[in-house]
């Protein structure tokens, strides 16, 4: 069967247990933990007769002997203990629960996994399969999970500016499901002719991320084992521990993430009276350039620690880090200073699965101390003005990025050439601002546009009524969002 077939047999019981209350997320999570076994079970088997550390109590085997009652005590029994196993197989299984009450559906998912040779599928078939589950998930605008999921086509994009190379780190301090690493091992895998050391180096000491979220991060596993990343006895390399709370032990040569949309940290404990409530989350630490509860510029911060002297970063912002006073100033003044932050994509509406969101793309490289800015000179590339994507009928696609790719120029980003021309191309996307134009400006504010909105002067070429209403929906959100922050500053 083809990868989508799979995906889409395995997709459609899902619609079954959704009868049950089971949810997409929950589903996703059930599927995991099976086919985690079964994959483990095919490489205990000729030709593999790998010897590893699941009880023989609690394997695959074990599972599909049992029908009804028995089958439904056995799995949830099995998957407490599997939880409390070490490295990457009790990572996968840990806090795992139960979410599938009906032992009939049980038996029926347990079949459905058994039926399919896992192992003897293309790691580029059964990674499509997670991946494409993973993205019917992310549609699944109630559960929250599209925030942990980046558009692939602009991961791909970044990778290829970024064009990591072999025997190098990587991380992502917000990893979600583990796109940015998949994007990358692919590039690395794709562009160089690797040696049995590179492999190695490839697979088990090249990603390194952090996600708090246990069933994102349970995913995120999940995927990069499907993706040949890591193996099933080996330690993992995805903290669950907070980027944010302390410094990175470790610095790497690439940062490649798109933290959390939520503008604010917060905490949760419990009052006088016994309930739960919620305050914002500062973190001090000295080697941040300002304090502040704002998640962004904190991951901004944070990001820029993590980077050796000669490390690259790629990041995903929404435009509030962009023009945002007081601590969003003082940032943006330190990064332009201690970092050479050379590029920015404008990224348009309708390409995320959460709503509300106007983002970009920071480019920035590290450098050591200097007495002068680093910054010389900000190159911006606006793919939002007169663009409209929709996540149905006009999703974002590789190639919609093609031109910025060639703009950018990864061979050598510093034989680049404006697009614009205030004469001849007035509508050209690419152009550059000196680090002067940039600190002069109203709190040295990166929010720049020069390209006229057609929609506003050519009434006769509206988009599409549902682009217009996504719009206005993102428009809406996005000031909403704004104003709650306004009100809680305002006590």
């Amino acid at each position: 069967m083809t990868s989508s077939a799979i995906i889409s047999k395995v997709w459609s019981f899902c619609n079954t247990l959704r009868d049950d209350g089971v949810s997409y997320g929950d589903y996703l999570e059930q599927l995991t933990y099976l086919l985690f076994l079964k994959m483990a079970d095919e490489y205990s088997k000729p030709p593999y007769g790998r010897t590893l550390p699941i009880p023989a109590a609690y394997n695959w085997e074990s599972l599909i002997a049992l029908r009804g009652a028995e089958l439904e005590g056995h799995y949830t029994e099995l998957l407490r203990t599997l939880g409390t196993q070490k490295g990457v197989l009790g990572q996968i299984f840990t806090k795992s629960q139960n979410k599938i009450q009906d032992p009939a559906k049980l038996y029926k998912l347990v079949a459905l996994i058994d039926n399919e040779n896992w192992i003897m599928m293309g790691t580029d078939v059964k990674g499509d399969i997670y991946e494409g589950l993973l993205e019917k998930n992310a549609e699944d605008t109630k559960s929250g999970a599209g925030q942990y999921f980046t558009p692939r086509a602009l991961i791909k994009a970044m990778v290829a500016c970024v064009r990591p190379q072999p025997n190098k780190t990587i991380a992502d301090p917000a990893c979600g499901t583990g796109g940015f690493f998949l994007a990358a091992y692919d590039y690395i895998a794709e562009n160089y002719k690797l040696d049995r050391e590179q492999n190695i180096f490839l697979k088990y000491h090249t990603f390194f991320g952090n996600e708090i979220v246990a069933g994102t991060r349970r995913m995120a596993l999940m995927n990069l084992f499907l993706h040949n990343i890591g193996d099933i006895d080996s330690e993992n390399n995805i903290s669950p521990a907070d980027a944010l709370i302390a410094q990175s032990a470790t610095t790497y040569d690439y940062v490649l993430a798109n933290p959390p949309f939520g503008k604010k940290s917060s905490q949760t404990f419990t009052n006088e009276e016994g309930e739960q409530e919620k305050e914002d989350l500062t973190y001090n630490r000295q080697d941040f350039f300002a304090t502040t509860s704002n998640k962004q510029l904190n991951f901004v911060q944070h990001i820029r620690t993590m980077l050796k002297t000669t490390g690259m970063a790629a990041v995903v912002l929404p435009d509030n880090v962009l023009f945002e006073g007081g601590a969003g100033e003082l940032v943006r003044k330190k990064l332009l200073e201690t970092t050479d932050l050379h590029t920015i994509l404008r990224l348009p509406t309708g390409i995320f699965y959460a709503n509300g969101v106007k983002a970009n793309v920071v480019f920035f490289d590290a450098k050591p101390s200097a007495k002068e800015p680093w910054t010389k000179e900000i190159w911006y590339y606006d793919y939002r003005t007169n663009v409209h994507h929709t996540l149905k009928k006009n999703p974002l696609k590789f190639e919609n990025l093609h031109d910025f790719i060639s703009c950018y120029n990864p061979e050598n980003r510093f034989k680049r050439k404006e697009t614009y021309n205030a004469e001849t191309n007035p509508e050209g996307r690419w152009r550059k601002f000196t680090y002067d134009e940039i600190i002069n400006r109203d709190k040295a504010s990166l929010d720049i546009t020069w390209l006229k909105d057609k929609s506003l002067a050519d009434l006769d070429n509206l988009p599409d009524p549902d682009v217009l209403a996504l719009d206005i929906l993102e428009n809406l959100e996005a000031g909403l969002e704004n104003f709650r922050s306004i009100i809680k500053q305002l006590g």
